[in-house]
């Protein structure tokens, strides 16, 4: 039973550092992509957004299962 613990904290932990590397990355690209053509930048900050979202909303569900995993 404390390996399901282990492999819990495992997981969450590897999901907090893939979305936190994911968001820095995407914001890293629409800077570059706004530096390079400011008269996009408000679309470019709207499709960053919803890709954020969409990376917090996959690590949220991981979190998740790994609290699951971690009380069952």
């Amino acid at each position: 039973m404390d390996f399901a613990h282990l492999a819990a904290g495992f997981g969450a932990a590897l999901t907090v550092i893939g979305g936190a590397f994911g968001i820095g990355k995407l914001a890293s690209s629409a800077m570059e992509a706004s530096g390079r053509q400011p008269e996009a930048a408000g679309d470019i900050r709207t499709s960053m957004i919803i890709a954020a979202a969409l990376i917090e909303s996959i690590s949220l569900f991981a979190l998740v299962i790994c609290i699951l995993l971690a009380l069952k």
